[in-house]
C-alpha cells in the first residue's frame, strides 16, 4: 500500500482549516497530521511532527508566511510548502516562490484545485496557477523595466501594503510584532527604494499598482 501523503496545515481562520481537512481527509491518498494557527506553533509543531506538504498562510497573526516559509525550508528543506492566500497571485506569488515555496494557490480556487497542488508539489514539482505563470512570464526578458515595488524586501513590501491601507506605523508595529523604530527604517527605507517622499505617493503607488485588496 502507497504511504500517503502527509500534510500540516497552517492558518489562523478555524473555519477554513476545517474545510481544507474535509477536502484532503475524503482523498485517499492524502492525510492531515496537524495543524497550527499561527507561526510559532506550527514551527515548534512541524520540527516534531515530519511532513511532505506544509499549507501555509501568508497572514499570521504572530508573523508573516514569507518569514516562516524561509524558517521551514531552512530547518526542513524537503518539505513542501504550498502557499495558501487571500491575496491575488500577483502580488505575493512569485516573492513565495523566490523564498522556496513549491506554489501557490489562492483560496478562492481551494476547493477545485487543492488536491490536486498537493499532489503536484508533494512529487517535488511546482505547483502555479496560469495567473502566476503569465506572471512569471512577464518577468522574463525585460529587468529594467521591472516595478519599483518589486525591488523591495518581504518586510518593506509587507509595510508597503499596510501604510496603503491606512495603517500608522505604530498600528503595523503592534500588527508585525516589531518596534515602532524598526517599522520606521523600513519605511525610510522602502521610500528612498521607491524615490518617494510621503505616504501619500506611497498609497497612491500602491493604488496604481493593485497592490492592496
Amino acid at each position: 500500500m502507497t504511504e500517503k501523503i502527509r500534510v500540516f496545515i497552517v492558518d489562523d481562520h478555524a473555519i477554513l482549516r476545517t474545510g481544507l481537512k474535509q477536502i484532503l481527509n475524503e482523498s485517499d491518498d492524502v492525510c492531515v497530521i496537524g495543524e497550527a494557527d499561527c507561526g510559532s506553533k506550527a514551527l515548534h509543531s512541524l520540527s516534531q511532527l515530519p511532513s511532505d506538504v506544509v499549507l501555509l498562510d501568508i497572514s499570521l497573526p504572530d508573523r508573516n508566511g514569507l518569514e516562516v516559509l524561509k524558517l521551514i525550508k531552512r530547518d526542513q528543506p524537503k518539505t513542501a510548502v504550498l502557499m495558501l492566500s487571500m491575496h491575488r497571485e500577483d502580488q505575493y506569488a512569485i516573492r513565495s516562490l523566490k523564498a522556496g515555496a513549491s506554489g501557490y494557490l489562492s483560496k478562492q480556487s481551494a476547493d477545485s484545485e487543492l488536491l490536486n497542488a498537493v499532489r503536484v508539489v508533494a512529487c517535488g514539482k511546482k505547483y502555479v496557477s496560469p495567473e502566476v505563470a503569465q506572471a512569471l512570464a512577464n518577468q522574463i526578458g525585460e529587468p529594467e523595466d521591472k516595478p519599483r515595488h518589486e525591488t523591495l524586501s518581504d518586510r518593506e513590501f509587507e509595510t508597503l501594503r499596510l501604510i496603503a491601507s491606512g495603517l500608522t506605523v505604530g498600528d503595523i508595529a503592534e500588527k508585525l510584532c516589531l518596534s515602532v523604530k524598526t517599522v520606521s527604517m523600513y519605511r525610510a527605507r522602502l521610500l528612498e527604494k521607491m524615490q518617494l517622499r510621503h505616504n501619500a505617493e506611497l498609497t497612491h503607488y500602491a493604488i496604481r499598482n493593485n497592490l492592496i485588496d
